[in-house]
């Protein structure tokens, strides 16, 4: 499981950031690969990312503004260009539905891959697939803006090799069976019960990634706990009030919120293109200040979430 930063900008593009966009690569786990947000170019972030967009089978939209939104029409017709393309849901905000159907009706673009979209509602658990749960939280921007808590099932415990060679059993195909927790039938008619030679379960991991948002107590619900917390920073500590005033958080405010969810580590992005890559360094001190395990993203960052236990 590993985060990919596609856009860290807030508004619009700049030299050295695009709008908002993060990948998150679950191909280990699941085959696929989670996108948050598109904003405009994510096409092309993806390509240096090497990412292919036959990879993605899941797409969540935090808001309908348009830096988090725009690159979503073309990535859709793009998938339509490659072979064999697997079937698409697209999550997010009332309205979201009404946006895709028009653009694609509009512009006579025929998507040859099935897909949806899911609008979503405060609180609402998305769903519970493939050893993961997502759900959502409204959060507090100008617009209706949601937050995604992503969080992996328990995984098994680690196969006590030492306890099973005491018993006679050596190294062989019959491991991965009973790490799965399989009962194997043995030579003689002996049966083995895999769950007797587990460890204890290990918890899975947790991210949580924000849309815009000011200090949130969604957001601290949605963070309770996390391995990962991925919320905006988009002004300095010296910018509150104007932070406020457009709806969104500052370095020092996600740091905040970060502590008080419980939160491991804290990844700031959506960052104001007032800010140069010299800044960047000040904006972290800030968070650190609040949060140590603090760092401010640049585009094409990659951050693995590593396993618990």
């Amino acid at each position: 499981m590993r985060l990919t930063f596609l856009g860290t900008g807030a508004g619009v593009p700049s030299k050295t950031r695009n709008v908002s966009s993060v990948a998150l690569d679950l191909v280990t786990e699941v085959g696929s690969v989670w996108l948050f947000d598109t904003g405009e170019a994510t096409q092309h972030q993806l390509m240096r990312a090497q990412i292919s967009p036959r990879r993605i089978s899941r797409i969540f939209i935090t808001h309908l503004h348009g830096d988090h939104l725009f690159g979503l029409p073309g990535l859709l017709c793009s998938r339509s260009f490659q072979q064999d393309t697997p079937p698409l849901t697209i999550y997010g905000p009332p309205g979201l539905a009404e946006f895709v159907e028009t653009t694609v009706r509009l512009s006579a673009s025929h998507l040859t891959y099935d897909w949806s979209v899911h609008e979503i509602h405060d609180g609402e658990g998305l769903f519970h697939e493939d050893g993961f749960l997502v759900r959502t939280r409204l959060l507090d921007h100008v617009i209706p803006s949601f937050g995604f808590r992503v969080e992996e099932d328990p995984r098994p415990g680690e196969l006590q090799v030492a306890r099973l060679v005491e018993q006679g059993f050596g190294p062989g195909s019959l491991y991965g069976q009973l790490k799965a927790g399989l009962t194997v039938t043995l030579p003689g008619g002996r049966q083995v019960d895999g769950r007797d030679f587990l460890g204890p379960s290990r918890p899975g991991r947790v991210v949580a990634i924000m849309g815009d948002t000011r200090p949130s107590s969604g957001a601290v619900d949605l963070a309770r706990d996390a391995d990962v917390l991925v919320h905006e920073g988009t002004y300095a500590a010296e910018e509150t009030e104007r932070a406020i005033k457009h709806g969104h958080s500052t370095c020092v405010e996600a740091a905040d919120v970060a502590v008080q969810a419980g939160a491991r580590r804290l990844l700031v992005t959506h960052i104001s293109q007032r800010y140069g890559p010299d800044d960047l360094d000040r904006l972290a001190d800030q968070a650190r200040r609040v949060m140590p395990a603090s760092d401010v993203m640049r585009d094409l960052a990659t951050v693995l979430v590593p396993a618990r236990g």
